[in-house]
């Protein structure tokens, strides 16, 4: 896994790096276009007005819901990858912080219509996952949702196969998404697939 050191030096060729691997169908980013265009789609169709984008990157997403007027607040724990995202929505309010130990006290005063965590949950383990997104629960409006676009499987079946197919470039410092055995604990989880190794689980307050 990439501390925030590697993920500043990799912040430049970040977007073309996910590309490439999005084009090539490869773990880990094949359906990342698609993911990252069906939040976009259901934020806009809920008329969302404010959004929390947890570890933003680039901004690549909430930089076209900033477009459409949105108001956008997110954490991140790259100051180079915060920069990029700062200069493309200058109006956003973007903090600096690793959310695996929280977020910043000026995100948990607001409330938000959409809460977007796009490929960086996989850095919490799986018993960190289920408390942290419970936490983010109280912090939608009401009929809000959270949309986690990740490396993501319907079952830990699934989750072993893509890893027999993928061996030499796993990264065994990431904690990837199994939806039958997170539905336990979120009843209004839903999962839709979009590749081999990634899709959308979505919540709803």
């Amino acid at each position: 896994m990439l501390d925030n050191k590697g993920f500043d030096l990799w912040a430049d060729g970040y977007d073309e790096s996910v590309g490439l691997s999005d084009e090539e169908n490869t773990y880990p980013f094949a359906g990342y276009k698609d993911i990252l265009n069906t939040i976009y789609k259901e934020v806009l169709k809920s008329k969302d007005e404010t959004v929390l984008d947890i570890g933003f990157g680039t901004g690549t997403l909430t930089f076209r819901l900033y477009e459409k007027g949105l108001d956008i607040f997110g954490q991140d724990f790259s100051n180079e990858m915060i920069k990029i995202a700062q200069e493309k929505m200058p109006e956003a309010e973007l903090f600096a912080g690793d959310f695996t130990k929280g977020l910043c006290k000026d995100l948990l005063g607001k409330k938000y219509d959409a809460i977007i965590a796009t490929y960086s949950l996989h850095h919490l383990t799986d018993e960190e996952k289920i408390p942290f997104i419970k936490s983010l629960i109280p912090l939608l409006n009401p009929g809000g949702k959270i949309y986690i676009g990740d490396v993501a499987f319907e079952n830990r079946e699934d989750l072993e196969a893509c890893k027999e197919k993928s061996l030499a470039y796993w990264d065994n410092e990431e904690y990837y998404f199994v939806y039958d055995e997170l539905k336990v604990s979120f009843h209004s989880m839903n999962f839709e697939k979009y590749s081999f190794c990634a899709g959308v689980l979505t919540i709803r307050k």
